[in-house]
């Protein structure tokens, strides 16, 4: 495939980037997670508290716990709720098998439940059949715990391909991967996850984890911060991806649905690749009006495109991609800076 010229317009992110990992680096330290005293998940079963009215003009952020629930799950649940917070539960499967009161409690504190695989496997080295049955697996028992299957998905370890995309959209999943790592995984200290939550904008979602006391520890400061930049903590929609305004209750039940109300789907497959970049093509069906969101992970950047017509948030992230008149399908290129995770994308009908 040909080259294509580098777009301008962009928000201008390469030093930024540089002195932000530069400043991450010199701030990790690792170590192991301590662990904290286990609350009784009984006394979350009241329902979540609503927070006080709260100003939300400049968005809304996307927090999110992995590989819940645990032995954390009921003291995580009890500092959300204090702190006037909901999050999004990427839960796998048999630990919500194993501890189902705890994935109620989960709901009852206004938390939405999503998908996280069976157990935690690298689905990248699986066959589509076992992919499929670690999402399916999932998706039943969530739903027969919550009365409600999940609409999200979040890959273990953020590894995607085209195979595990094909079973999420067989399912009706929306895969959500993050646009800030806490490194609480990572023995990163709760001024650590705080200081990395701290960079959160509109619509972006960060990556947490259920079961460690460092992030629990953190919740109180990352609320304070949000409330200071005037940002909320929101849900996921099921039709972007991104963070938005949450319009209901918990479960995951709530999200609105694709604006136009239509639908379409989104179909990622591979291009060319050299040492430092790659190409990408996305197909669209189901519409001939539409708007694909494509998020790329950090260091990523799109550097050229072509059969579209984009535009990209402040955090230059996020590429919005609209039919130029070329047809129903775009393609991009991507510097991966050594990241070579595919974008996720997601389809609305305009």
């Amino acid at each position: 495939m040909t080259e294509h010229a580098p777009l301008r317009g962009r928000p201008a992110r390469t030093l930024r980037r540089l002195a932000l990992a530069a400043a991450l680096m010199a701030g990790l330290t690792v170590g192991a997670a301590a662990t904290g005293a286990t609350a009784s998940a009984t006394a979350l079963q009241t329902g979540h508290q609503p927070a006080a009215a709260a100003d939300c003009s400049a968005g809304y952020v996307g927090l999110t716990f992995d590989d819940g629930p645990t032995g954390q799950t009921a003291a995580l649940l009890s500092a959300l709720q204090q702190n006037g917070l909901r999050a999004t539960m990427f839960n796998t499967g048999q630990n919500a098998q194993n501890n189902p009161s705890l994935v109620n409690a989960q709901k009852s504190a206004g938390m939405w439940i999503a998908n996280h695989s069976w157990s935690h496997p690298h689905l990248t080295q699986m066959p589509q059949s076992q992919v499929l049955s670690e999402l399916q697996r999932t998706q039943q028992t969530l739903q027969q715990i919550t009365g409600t299957a999940p609409r999200l998905f979040r890959p273990p370890y953020g590894e995607t391909n085209s195979t595990v995309r094909a079973v999420e959209q067989q399912l009706g999943l929306t895969e959500v991967l993050w646009d800030v790592d806490s490194q609480d995984w990572n023995g990163a200290s709760t001024a650590q996850i705080v200081q990395r939550a701290g960079s959160l904008q509109n619509g972006q979602v960060i990556l947490m984890h259920d079961g460690y006391s460092t992030t629990i520890a953190a919740v109180p400061q990352i609320a304070a911060n949000l409330a200071s930049r005037n940002l909320c903590a929101g849900m996921i929609s099921a039709a972007t991806g991104r963070a938005v305004a949450p319009t209901g209750g918990g479960g995951g039940d709530d999200d609105p649905p694709p604006p136009g109300g239509g639908s379409c789907t989104a179909q990622i497959s591979p291009g060319q690749q050299w040492s430092d970049r790659f190409n990408l093509s996305v197909g669209v069906s189901g519409t001939n009006d539409w708007i694909v969101t494509v998020t790329v992970q950090y260091p990523q950047e799109i550097i050229a495109t072509w059969n579209g017509s984009p535009t990209w948030d402040s955090s230059g992230n996020v590429m919005t991609m609209r039919p130029n008149g070329a047809g129903n399908s775009f393609g991009f290129t991507i510097m991966h800076h050594g990241n070579w995770n595919w974008p996720s994308v997601s389809c609305r009908t305009a």
